[in-house]
């Protein structure tokens, strides 16, 4: 055997236990997030047909569409039909922005860690600032 095999580091996974204190890297962050969002937007696709619908049928289911603003449907208070329309929104918004942050990367096979780590905070920032202005105009702050 070698002096370089009996020196070489041994890398392992990390265990279950360690997932909280892990440091994961804005890039990483904004990967899973990239993941989270796509299936978030696949999960709510019934509600987004059902309020394209709603929004484009007839003068009255339009009246009824805006009403789940602001009282509420099937049980549901209208603060949390807004939350899952912010959610929504924030899907959107993080996954367009992540996916042109990909396709900017692969366009100009511009990859470094320097590079990787701007554009993802910069990712997270702007996705996280524009849910923030059209939130605030969701919930009637302007």
């Amino acid at each position: 055997m070698t002096d370089s095999a009996k020196t070489r580091p041994v890398y392992r996974n990390i265990h279950v236990t360690q997932i909280v204190s892990y440091r994961l890297p804005p890039a990483g962050i904004v990967s899973i997030l990239h993941r989270v969002s796509g299936v978030l937007m696949f999960v709510l696709l019934p509600f987004v047909v059902w309020m394209l619908d709603a929004s484009l049928g007839s003068e009255i289911s339009y009246d009824g569409f805006t009403n789940v603003f602001v009282a509420g449907a099937a049980g549901l208070p209208a603060w949390f039909v807004k939350l899952v329309v912010l959610g929504l929104i924030w899907a959107y918004l993080h996954h367009f922005i992540a996916g042109v942050r990909h396709l900017w990367m692969d366009a100009t096979h511009s990859v470094s860690k320097a590079q990787g780590h701007s554009s993802a905070v910069f990712t997270l920032g702007l996705s996280i600032a524009l849910t923030v202005v059209l939130g605030a105009k969701l919930f009637g702050l302007y």
